[in-house]
């Protein structure tokens, strides 16, 4: 009886709850924090947990989860379209010119191939024609989730891997447009004058979204200047301007965030904006997008016989068409194998645009359950295969780059004279750091006769006369007179310079461009909190704006003491030996010992080692050093715990620092660089590139100007 009577009374506290969207919503924050969290540890892809949680949360499991729930429902709407908004933004424009006319013909064959397989798959399963022809498209398109990996290894410029980025934008405008039109067949819109009426108006809107909104985007962000919040909103007005816009004409929603994200894609570049807009939806509306399809799968129709046949032809046709387009692709441009491969395994995610579309034709009952199943199990499977295969492959493809590249004169060496323009710019922040940094600048200028420039910046008030103001520049001139006397006791030249700006990184970053620096070398920032990772901070601005390399630094001693620099090199790629370049500059100064690492698969045969120890040496010797660094191949399961481990015996662990480039649904693979950054104890140094510049040279036998900036934490 007491039982039942205390049921009885949490049965009104529990109907408030089934009831109440913020307690929905709260759940959904923790199944998005700590779900994807748990399966990548297991390997898997973080996606593959946020699927698997909506079915669990979902009718199929505990019930905590109803579809159509209105408050699930807009938040997934909105994940479908910031989705396939950031699948247009993450097109590469550029390398999309260059190789227009192959990403034309690739894109062609991966599109119509799979078209034709997928539509006769339909037809053997007893669908209508527009519904095998839905399906069909649906095969067509693909989602680039090995990018981070392959952008990392640095065989981004690879011609084949070119083309096959590029080959997105057709795949996906395609499948598109076969949604949108057989969703309009489907709703009985289909006539000749309505097709013709929905051609006229999908050309207006073409040009309307692709060259209006680009007009737009420009002007508004010329005339709006640093004002990032506007910009933030500005870029969010498209994509549901365009949404919305699509759905006016009779075009579904999705394919007018697509064209949002190809408009500002240049308007965006690679800017603060963009990361923002792609952080925001890939940390909150695209994972509950994943949720809430996972909440769509029926269980007991995934079980039936039919399904599971239908599960197997569709994922067993998938990887036979991709592969013959990829052959096809391979005879007609004289591709190798180990191209094709790559092309391939590129083209197999099914995630995107196959999803979205997937979802579009279940919600106008086009498409049944359980091809929302198979769809879904097709989705998992070349999500997690396809990276798995890239990743095997990319290696190989990074050696035969390393080959090519070490029988060239690297763009790097030096062949001119010192220069007595060396230029170092320190801005001095932090009172406590910047005794090293000074130090450092020094070493550094010593070594071709320079100078340093201590740099204050004072950030500006409304009024040149607030007292704020006063009280900054009265801060800044005592920093800069400490800064003086330090460079005066290390025999270095030093010019002080005080600046007044609008804040502290644009000021850095400007003032280095006006001393014609090449080099940026930052003190640690503070990147914990909400803020920092939300609106970033000023290595963040200084990373974006800057014209030339940047280095992130965190001493624990003296740059005087160091003896053993450590050089990791992820990949065995040119650009990649910056680092080296560098790590030599500072070794020169100190007559310290430099060690360039390489850590390989563990199951790596002595040969191939052997193989890639002579290629780093030849790389390396390319540089014209007067004492080359050594260099070792580790063989290892962990590429981060083999360098955690090396570094103990070193003073100084030189990096490259990539940012991962976050791709649809925020499945950026993990950066070594940032586990490193965690946890090694020792001095570091980050070594960043321009994004517009990635061969400007480095100090000491490699160029003439450096910026060294000092440790500014806000």
């Amino acid at each position: 009886m007491e039982l039942q009577s205390l049921v009885l009374a949490l049965e009104p506290t529990n109907q408030v709850l089934g009831n109440e969207p913020i307690v929905s919503f709260a759940i959904l924050l923790v199944v998005i924090l700590v779900v994807p969290i748990l399966f990548e540890r297991l390997r898997l892809p973080g996606l593959v947990g946020l699927v698997f949680s909506g079915v669990v949360l979902g009718p199929s499991g505990w019930n905590v989860f109803q579809p159509d729930s209105p408050t699930i429902n807009l938040l997934s709407d909105i994940g479908i379209v910031y989705l396939m908004f950031i699948a247009g933004l993450e097109v590469d424009l550029e390398q999309f010119r260059r190789q227009k006319s192959r990403s034309f013909g690739f894109a062609s064959f991966t599109f119509f191939i799979p078209l034709a397989f997928g539509t006769l798959i339909g037809q053997i399963f007893g669908f209508s024609g527009n519904a095998s022809l839905l399906i069909g498209s649906m095969f067509a398109s693909y989602t680039l989730l090995a990018y981070p990996l392959i952008n990392r290894l640095g065989i981004v410029k690879n011609q084949a891997i070119s083309v096959t980025i590029g080959a997105t934008i057709f795949t996906n405008i395609g499948a598109l447009l076969v949604l949108s039109l057989c969703i309009a067949v489907h709703a009985k819109q289909f006539s000749y004058w309505g097709l013709i009426t929905l051609f006229n108006s999908l050309i207006i809107y073409l040009i309307v979204v692709l060259v209006g909104f680009d007009w737009a985007g420009k002007e508004f962000f010329r005339r709006s200047g640093d004002d990032e919040g506007n910009q933030f909103l500005f870029v969010l007005l498209c994509i549901f301007l365009a949404a919305v816009g699509a759905q006016l004409i009779g075009v579904e929603k999705i394919v007018g965030a697509f064209l949002a994200g190809l408009a500002v894609n240049g308007v965006l570049a690679s800017g603060p904006v963009k990361e923002k807009v792609m952080f925001v939806g890939s940390v909150l509306f695209i994972p509950i997008f994943f949720v809430h399809l996972g909440s769509l799968i029926n269980l007991p129709a995934a079980n039936n016989f039919s399904t599971l046949k239908l599960t197997l032809f569709i994922v067993i046709g998938l990887l036979l068409c991709k592969f013959l387009a990829a052959f096809l692709a391979k005879l007609v441009y004289r591709y190798n194998w180990q191209e094709m491969l790559m092309m391939w395994s590129l083209s197999l995610p099914q995630v995107g645009a196959t999803l979205a579309a997937t979802l579009v034709g279940y919600r106008a009952e086009l498409l049944p359950i359980w091809v929302l199943n198979s769809v879904v199990s097709l989705m998992l499977v070349t999500s997690t295969v396809g990276p798995l295969i890239t990743n095997r492959l990319a290696a190989g493809l990074a050696s035969s780059s390393v080959e090519q590249h070490a029988t060239t004169t690297p763009p790097y060496q030096n062949k001119e004279k010192k220069h007595s323009n060396f230029t170092i710019v320190v801005p001095i922040y932090n009172p406590q750091t910047q005794q090293y940094l000074i130090e450092m600048a020094a070493l550094l200028a010593r070594q071709e006769n320079g100078k340093i420039i201590p740099l204050a910046i004072a950030t500006a008030a409304a009024h040149m006369d607030a007292p704020q103001l006063e009280v900054s520049l009265q801060r800044s001139e005592r920093l800069l007179s400490k800064a003086t006397a330090q460079s005066q006791v290390l025999s270095v030249e030093a010019e002080p310079l005080l600046r007044i700006d609008d804040a502290f990184g644009q000021g850095i970053s400007r003032a280095a461009r006006e001393q014609k620096a090449n080099l940026i070398v930052m003190g640690w920032g503070k990147r914990t909190g909400l803020r920092a990772r939300l609106f970033g901070n000023v290595i963040d601005s200084v990373l974006w704006a800057s014209h030339c390399p940047v280095a992130v630094t965190r001493l624990v001693e003296s740059p005087r003491k160091i003896q053993r620099i450590l050089v990791p090199v992820e990949n065995l790629i040119t650009p990649s030996l910056h680092p080296v370049q560098f790590a030599y500059a500072l070794a020169q100064a100190n007559q310290a010992q430099v060690t360039v690492l390489n850590v390989c698969d563990r199951r790596t045969s002595s040969s191939k080692i052997a193989s890639r120890r002579s290629q780093l040496g030849l790389l390396v010797s390319k540089l014209a050093l007067p004492n080359p660094p050594e260099v070792q191949i580790i063989a290892h399961e962990n590429a981060a715990q083999a360098i955690l481990q090396a570094a103990r015996l070193y003073d100084l662990v030189v990096l490259p620092f990539i940012r991962n480039r976050t791709s649809p649904g925020g499945l950026a693979i993990s950066d070594v660089t940032t586990q490193l950054a965690r946890q090694l104890t020792c001095s570091i140094v980050m070594l960043g590139e321009p994004e517009r510049n990635p061969t400007v040279a480095l100090p000491t036998a490699v160029s003439n100007t450096t910026a060294v900036i000092g440790n500014v934490v806000i």
